[in-house]
């Protein structure tokens, strides 16, 4: 038994033998084949170190300095990407936002551009949170989201139409040579999209590029005719003194309000965020326009919008117009702050609170839906030749279908 044992132990040790001189050779053989890639590609590489320098010698400093910031924001950029791919923030923030009712259109946006960097611009669910952006969005003072979201869109490849007024803020904002670069060029993706209230540009060409515009059933304004459903709502102001911040924003000319205006819908907080105006008044009463409107819009913590409009007929001077109207804005886009003006946005209302309500749209590109309206019975007064110094002879939209709607009154 020890005798084949042993026979057996030395067949094995034998082949041990045989495939340890099998490998060496093989190793033998594959380093001197590797050897001699080697040496070839060092060659190739000396001959491109010699045409790089000669490059480099003829090449503009310029370039050297463009080429490398090239590659630090590339690389700053990957770094951020790589942070957020794991998708760990992405759903902190959406299981943080699902608790709440309603988001606005600046945490949409940031949610959307979250989902951007974690999952890509060709995900459908990057694609849709930007598009959900820009139809909550409202323009009059909600141009930074809007444009946020129509960029970001458009650089993802898809076929929307960017707001000329996108593209004056953001060649105000760079500096010249990156605005030079950045709009010199023709993108057959995007293309800009001019809105006015004349023409080929107005109200009736809206829907074109808004299809809200055209293909809503809640839009406004309205013809406000009888009969009346009895409203539940009740109207609490609360406007304060602020200092004055006058804008044109091509369209109207509008007021921001500082933090601290209030209106009260029965138990809900709305915070005044701007007023504008249009002439003539957007709304009819029985058919009939007024000189001009101011709308007063207001939004919730949840997101909800609630517009006030004050009817303007022509008559005696306005004092508070004439204080707004003695501080124009010098400059489009440009917010004004006049020195030493202060003004408080309850002298452009009436006392009486009685209103005509429905459910509408903002009157303005992208039409958003879902905004309650609440027009005064009552109106101010405005003179003619305040009405001659508003710097836009005709910005109102006309009237909308009811579409089954009921107009409430209240107050």
């Amino acid at each position: 038994m020890k005798k084949y044992l042993r026979l057996i132990l030395e067949v094995l040790l034998g082949i041990c033998l045989v495939a340890t001189a099998t490998l060496a050779y093989l190793n033998y053989s594959a380093k001197k084949h590797m050897a001699a890639e080697v040496a070839e590609l060092t060659e190739q590489l000396d001959e491109a170190k010699e045409s790089l320098e000669k490059s480099h010698d003829d090449a503009p400093a310029a370039d050297d300095h463009a080429a490398e910031a090239s590659n630090t924001s590339s690389q700053e950029l990957d770094a951020l990407k790589a942070a957020f791919t794991n998708g760990v923030v992405l759903q902190d923030v959406e299981t943080l936002y699902k608790a709440q009712k309603a988001l606005s259109a600046e945490r949409q946006v940031g949610l959307a551009s979250l989902r951007l960097l974690t999952k890509g611009a060709q995900d459908e669910s990057t694609i849709a949170a930007f598009q959900k952006a820009l139809e909550m969005a409202e323009w009059s003072n909600r141009l930074q989201t809007v444009c946020a979201a129509q960029n970001a869109l458009a650089a993802a490849g898809q076929k929307v139409t960017v707001l000329s007024d996108c593209k004056k803020s953001a060649e105000k904002e760079a500096p010249a040579d990156t605005a030079k670069n950045d709009h010199g060029k023709k993108d057959d993706k995007a293309h800009d999209v001019h809105w006015g209230y004349e023409g080929d540009n107005g109200p009736e060409h809206w829907g074109d590029n808004f299809p809200t515009c055209g293909k809503g059933k809640k839009q406004s304004p309205l013809n406000i005719v009888g009969p009346f459903e009895k409203s539940k709502d009740t109207l609490t102001v609360d406007y304060k003194e602020g200092p004055l911040k006058m804008l044109n924003n091509g369209h109207t000319i509008q007021v921001n309000v500082e933090p601290g205006s209030t209106l009260t819908i029965g138990k809900e907080t709305f915070d005044l965020l701007q007023f504008h105006f249009h002439r003539p008044s957007e709304e009819q009463v029985e058919g009939k326009n007024a000189a001009m409107v101011a709308h007063f819009v207001h939004k919730s913590k949840e997101g909800k919008l609630a517009v006030i409009g004050v009817l303007l007929n022509e008559g005696k001077d306005n004092a508070a117009i004439k204080t707004l109207w003695a501080n124009l804005p010098p400059k489009e886009l440009e917010e004004y702050l006049p020195a030493k003006v202060m003004f408080n946005p309850a002298t452009m209302l009436p006392k009486e609170l009685g209103f005509y309500n429905y459910e509408g749209s903002l009157t303005t590109p992208p039409c958003t839906e879902g905004v309650q309206f609440y027009i005064l019975k009552a109106p101010m007064e405005v003179s003619k030749g305040q009405l001659g110094k508003f710097p836009f002879k005709l910005n109102a939209r006309p009237v909308q279908g009811l579409n089954g709607r009921k107009i409430n009154a209240g107050g």
